[in-house]
């Protein structure tokens, strides 16, 4: 399997809803795995790929509400799709609520499931991609040296090399040079490049000591 080919899971205990939601994702090209448990789900070796969780409400053991709770708080940021037979308004308001996609109700058209699905390997490959440069961005600023962040909090609050200088008891000429460092290891092509980075970190700009008024 190409370990980007998006993937759903399939969690039901009834095997010929899960048979039949194999074969209609078959269908149009996509890969299913099927699980009869909660619990299977869990302990189940996952593709590192883009995807999502067509999960029934009631099953055996861990409920399907109890495992979106579950992976909340794992940090499993998996799309979900509730299916059910017994649904109720209160009940789809907390799984919608909780960051379900689409909560269905049995018996349902395949082209609504078909169309959650789509849409939430949609999200899915938008939030991984996010991550993704999340964690591209936070290698680079941890490559800086503490200086270099020091020149850089100043750079993002709108300071002038030589204020800087100032604010940091070092030349003009060194807070130059760190700053052409910092600019290069951030792979930031310019000072608005840099501040929305920053902003995506969640760095402040420096505080200035004796702030001019």
């Amino acid at each position: 399997m190409n370990p980007q080919a998006p993937v759903v899971f399939i969690v039901d205990d009834d095997q010929d809803v899960r048979d039949a939601l194999r074969r209609l994702l078959t269908s149009v090209g996509l890969a299913a795995e099927v699980f009869a448990t909660a619990q299977a789900f869990l302990t189940a070796r996952r593709p590192d790929a883009p995807g999502c969780l067509v999960l029934d409400v009631r099953l055996p053991g861990l409920s399907g509400l109890d495992l979106q709770r579950e992976l909340a708080a794992a940090d499993v940021s998996l799309p979900i799709i509730f299916v059910t037979g017994h649904g109720d308004i209160p009940m789809s308001v907390r799984a919608i609520k909780a960051g379900a996609v689409e909560f269905l109700t049995k018996p349902f058209r395949e082209q609504d499931l078909l169309d959650a699905i789509r849409h939430a390997i949609d999200r899915d490959r938008l939030a991984r991609a996010e991550r993704r440069e999340l964690a591209e961005l936070r290698h680079r600023y941890g490559s800086l040296t503490p200086r270099e962040r020091d020149v850089m909090a100043g750079v993002i609050a709108g300071l002038l090399n030589k204020q800087i200088a100032a604010e940091l008891g070092t030349s003009e000429v060194t807070v130059k040079e760190q700053r052409g460092h910092l600019m290069h290891k951030m792979q930031a092509g310019s000072v608005a490049e840099l501040v929305r980075t920053a902003a995506r970190l969640g760095i402040a700009p420096a505080a200035r000591r004796g702030a001019e008024g």
